[in-house]
Formats: C-alpha cells, structure tokens, sequence
C-alpha cells in the first residue's frame, strides 16, 4: 500500500514572550557579561528562577530560553533580546546596570505558507571535521566539531537548512540530512558578518564558540517547521546567544 506524503499544514501559530534589556556597558555585570559566556548565559537565566526543577539539566530547553546580544561600544550600551515561553521576572538584574526600563513583549503570530519575512540570527555555523590520530590506543578515527571562520562557509552553512527552491535539488551534497528551517531563500544575497568567537574562562577553559550574524529573507514553505525553528532555534551553543531567529514581516 504507497502512503501520500502528508502536506504541510498551511498555517501556524507561534506564542513567545520577548524581553529587551538596555545595560550600561560600563556597569561590572555587563562588562564581565560581555567577557565571560557563563555570565553571560547566568545573567539571562536570572530571569526564570522557579520555572524548572532545582540543578535541571535542560531548565533552558525547557523554558524555551533562547537570547542575542549587541554591545555598542562608543553608546556603552549593551542590549540583550531574550525569547522564553514563560513569563521572565527581571527584578534580579540591579537597576544601577540598566540604561533603559526592561521592557517585555508577547509575540502571537499566525504564520502562513508563503509568508516572507526579513530576519536576523547570530549562529555558531560549527562542523564536523573527520581524521586519522594516534592515541594511546593506537590509530583511531577523530571526529572534531569545528567552528566555521568564514563568510562563505557560513553562508553555506545556512544554505543547507533552507528548503530548496522549484528546480533545485532536494537535498545539498555536504550534508544531505540536516534539520531545515522550514522556508527558502537567497542564500547569496544574504549579508553574513563573522563575530568574534566567546572564549570559556573557567568551565571549559579554552573552548571557543564561533558566532556568524546573517541577516537576509526568508519565505515560508513548511509553517509547521518554520514555527519550530523560531521556538526552538537552529544550530548549537544555543545557551551562550547563538540560534535565536528574529524576524520581521518583510515591508513591516
């Protein structure tokens, strides 16, 4: 018996809370937020005390805690954008560190097939590198995760996500099974700009996360899907600002 693909459902809805926090730069938190990602990331997990059960391993998952932040150097400002699915309490953040009132945004949205929307995410545009080294136990097959440093292998990475457009092929060749976002685009005219990358102080000492910003548009092919990468995020180091899509109706 052939079973009929089931079409993607036309319409969907997507509920979030949004939180932007404007810091003074020049104030001890922002700054040691700005050099050390575990403050960072403890900083905007001071939002959601008592959501979760105590020392949660996926309390973030969980909530649905995603984040981006900008800092403008010659402003001292430091802004911090925070998606969740449960309601924040910023109270933890001391008022002396905030330039601007919090404010916070509920976000309903129905999204729709062959909507377009103008979007921006930083990602850690990270890949697998595969080689032959000697360990103590003799030649061994490696596999390391490495960050890509580079404009085009950014771009190439956030290409493979997209769905493909009429009469290109169904999947790209580098990597034929990964998760897509659930719309298409011009991969090519979108402007992707390498960050510097998030050195670990403490907690994984030396480790590095590698941030690529890429701003373009995208137009929805799979709402569904689509409303899953904006709730969920894409890629990883999700938890030190990386993988939060933010959108924007295209002509809005």
């Amino acid at each position: 018996m052939t079973t009929t693909p089931a079409r993607p459902a036309s319409v969907a809805r997507f509920v979030s809370c949004h939180s932007v926090l404007h810091l003074d730069a020049r104030h001890p938190l922002a700054r040691q937020a700005v050099l050390d990602p575990h403050i960072m990331h403890r900083t905007v997990m001071s939002g959601f005390h008592g959501w979760t059960e105590p020392n949660s391993s996926d309390a973030r998952a969980q909530m649905g805690v995603l984040n981006v932040w900008d800092i403008d150097l010659r402003a001292d400002r430091l802004v911090l954008v925070v998606q969740s699915r449960v309601q924040p309490d910023w109270s933890a953040v001391p008022s002396a560190a905030l330039a601007e009132d919090i404010v916070t945004l509920p976000v309903d949205l129905s999204v729709r097939a062959g909507d377009t929307f103008t979007f921006r995410t930083v990602l850690n545009p990270a890949r697998d590198r595969q080689s032959w080294q000697n360990t103590p136990e003799g030649p061994r097959f490696v596999t390391r995760r490495l960050a890509d440093t580079t404009p085009a292998h950014a771009r190439t990475w956030f290409a493979e996500r997209l769905d493909p457009t009429p009469g290109t092929p169904t999947s790209t060749p580098r990597r034929p099974t990964v998760r897509r976002i659930g719309a298409q685009g011009d991969a090519s005219a979108m402007a992707v700009r390498i960050l510097p990358k998030l050195t670990f102080h403490n907690r994984h000492r030396g480790a590095k996360v590698g941030r690529a910003d890429i701003r373009g548009t995208l137009k929805v092919t799979d709402p569904t899907t689509f409303v899953t990468t904006l709730t969920e995020g894409l890629g990883r180091a999700r938890a030190y600002g990386c993988g939060l899509l933010l959108i924007r109706e295209a002509g809005a």
